[in-house]
């Protein structure tokens, strides 16, 4: 069997871009999301080197089940790409606190549950990869952008987190900040007006994953930013 990648957060986008990036890059693919027919479909139309498995990111238990589901069918999971994403949009005159508290569920502490489930392993073989797609968000926030750009620094700040304690361990984690809008058909449809130039693409997302798992020890990225070229920031 190949080296394994499980991916939180798959469907149309950057997710079944990772999926079809590593599987040509010689992976087997753990496709995790919370829809059944979501991961079954994805699974599908990648053939034998996929499967899918249901997880809910906020639920301790279901990670940890779905995890070690993966283990047992497919392997050793050698990258965790968390891909996972929630947040309440709106400004402060929209949001009640309350509503802040799903995005750091997902964002964060789904992180967390994820990383906890496959880090025995890592720690055990002394290598892995922990992938955390971010946001600009992350960076800087707007006013109709409150709970997810709280969602995403905290985000950020936890895989800062992990990698410090990590990368002496040998398990390299890394954060993408996506700065732009991914080229999913429905998004592009919607944003007619505009040029396809506008949006950040998919596939090259996924590529730029791939060359994180494949970096040297001793030349390893910590954030890696990534925009389409014509983007204004």
């Amino acid at each position: 069997m190949g080296k394994v990648c499980a991916i939180v957060g798959v469907g149309p986008g950057n997710g079944r871009a990772f999926a079809q990036r590593f599987v040509a890059g010689g992976y087997q693919v753990a496709l995790c999301a919370r829809r059944q027919e979501i991961v079954e479909a994805e699974a599908k139309a990648l053939g034998e080197a996929a499967a899918g498995y249901v997880v809910d990111a906020t639920d301790d238990r279901s990670m940890e089940d779905c995890f070690r589901a993966i283990e047992r069918e497919q392997g050793p999971i050698d990258t965790l790409i968390y891909n996972a994403g929630n947040a309440k949009w709106g400004t402060i005159d929209d949001i009640a606190p309350a509503e802040l508290l799903p995005g750091f569920d997902v964002n964060v502490a789904g992180l967390v549950r994820a990383t906890q489930s496959v880090l025995p392993g890592m720690r055990a073989r002394g290598t892995g990869n922990i992938i955390v797609v971010g946001a600009g968000a992350a960076l800087r926030g707007r006013p109709a952008t409150l709970g997810f750009a709280a969602a995403k620094a905290a985000q950020r700040s936890a895989a800062q987190s992990l990698a410090r304690q990590l990368g002496p361990e040998g398990i390299h984690v890394a954060l993408l900040i996506l700065d732009g809008v991914i080229d999913i058909e429905t998004t592009m449809a919607r944003m007619s007006d505009k040029p396809k130039e506008f949006f950040l693409a998919a596939a090259g997302i996924a590529d730029a994953a791939f060359t994180l798992t494949e970096q040297d020890k001793q030349a390893w990225t910590f954030e890696l930013d990534l925009r389409p070229y014509v983007e204004n920031w």
